[in-house]
Protein backbone atom coordinates (compact mmCIF):
# COMPACT_ATOMS: atom_id res chain seq x y z
CA UNK A 1 0.00 0.00 0.00
CA UNK A 2 1.81 3.09 -0.79
CA UNK A 3 1.65 5.89 0.99
CA UNK A 4 -1.12 8.45 0.52
CA UNK A 5 1.32 11.49 1.19
CA UNK A 6 3.33 10.46 -1.56
CA UNK A 7 0.39 10.05 -3.76
CA UNK A 8 -0.43 14.05 -3.12
CA UNK A 9 3.33 14.49 -3.64
CA UNK A 10 3.62 12.66 -6.79
CA UNK A 11 -0.01 14.21 -7.93
CA UNK A 12 1.86 17.75 -7.39
CA UNK A 13 4.86 17.07 -8.96
CA UNK A 14 4.38 15.30 -12.19
CA UNK A 15 1.62 16.41 -13.18
CA UNK A 16 1.40 14.75 -16.53
CA UNK A 17 0.83 11.29 -15.38
CA UNK A 18 -1.37 9.62 -12.66
CA UNK A 19 -0.11 9.65 -9.11
CA UNK A 20 -0.73 6.00 -9.22
CA UNK A 21 1.38 5.60 -12.45
CA UNK A 22 3.63 8.14 -11.03
CA UNK A 23 4.82 6.05 -8.08
CA UNK A 24 5.22 2.71 -10.69
CA UNK A 25 8.76 4.97 -11.05
CA UNK A 26 9.60 6.23 -7.37
CA UNK A 27 12.78 7.19 -7.82
CA UNK A 28 11.23 9.50 -10.68
CA UNK A 29 9.04 11.27 -7.73
CA UNK A 30 11.60 11.38 -5.23
CA UNK A 31 13.97 13.03 -7.87
CA UNK A 32 11.56 15.67 -8.66
CA UNK A 33 10.39 16.37 -5.46
CA UNK A 34 14.00 17.24 -4.74
CA UNK A 35 14.76 19.13 -7.64
CA UNK A 36 11.19 21.38 -7.90
CA UNK A 37 9.33 20.72 -5.10
CA UNK A 38 8.81 23.43 -1.50
CA UNK A 39 10.68 23.30 1.62
CA UNK A 40 7.04 21.33 3.02
CA UNK A 41 7.64 19.20 0.34
CA UNK A 42 10.97 17.65 0.91
CA UNK A 43 10.43 17.28 4.78
CA UNK A 44 7.21 15.72 4.00
CA UNK A 45 9.28 13.22 1.86
CA UNK A 46 12.34 12.74 3.92
CA UNK A 47 9.21 11.44 6.95
CA UNK A 48 8.12 9.42 4.20
CA UNK A 49 11.07 8.10 2.35
CA UNK A 50 13.69 8.62 4.89
CA UNK A 51 17.33 10.66 3.89
CA UNK A 52 18.99 7.30 3.05
CA UNK A 53 16.44 6.42 0.36
CA UNK A 54 17.26 9.97 -0.96
CA UNK A 55 20.97 9.51 -0.70
CA UNK A 56 20.15 6.23 -3.02
CA UNK A 57 18.62 8.38 -5.19
CA UNK A 58 21.22 10.81 -6.00
CA UNK A 59 23.83 7.87 -6.35
CA UNK A 60 21.43 6.64 -9.38
CA UNK A 61 20.23 10.05 -10.55
CA UNK A 62 20.18 10.36 -14.63
CA UNK A 63 21.79 13.58 -15.94
CA UNK A 64 19.03 16.42 -16.13
CA UNK A 65 16.98 14.88 -13.29
CA UNK A 66 18.59 17.93 -10.85
CA UNK A 67 19.54 21.31 -11.31
CA UNK A 68 22.53 22.64 -9.84
CA UNK A 69 21.36 24.66 -7.38
CA UNK A 70 19.30 21.53 -6.19
CA UNK A 71 21.83 19.06 -6.42
CA UNK A 72 24.46 21.52 -4.33
CA UNK A 73 21.71 21.93 -1.48
CA UNK A 74 21.19 17.97 -1.13
CA UNK A 75 25.10 16.98 -1.59
CA UNK A 76 24.89 20.01 1.48
CA UNK A 77 21.85 18.45 3.62
CA UNK A 78 23.08 14.45 2.89
CA UNK A 79 26.80 14.81 2.43
CA UNK A 80 28.56 17.68 4.13
CA UNK A 81 26.45 17.60 7.31
CA UNK A 82 26.86 13.93 7.61
CA UNK A 83 30.26 13.00 6.33
CA UNK A 84 29.12 11.27 3.55
CA UNK A 85 30.24 10.86 0.09
CA UNK A 86 27.98 11.17 -2.54
CA UNK A 87 28.72 11.40 -6.44
CA UNK A 88 29.26 14.49 -8.28
CA UNK A 89 26.36 16.03 -10.78
CA UNK A 90 25.47 13.76 -13.41
CA UNK A 91 26.61 15.39 -17.02
CA UNK A 92 24.74 14.58 -19.91
CA UNK A 93 27.38 12.72 -22.59
CA UNK A 94 26.93 13.58 -26.43
CA UNK A 95 28.63 11.41 -28.78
Amino acid sequence: MTDPRLLALAKRHIWWLSPEEAIEYPKRVYAMVMDRGSLEDMQELISIVGEETLRQTLREADAGQFRPISWSYWQFRLNHLYGESLPPMPKRRVP
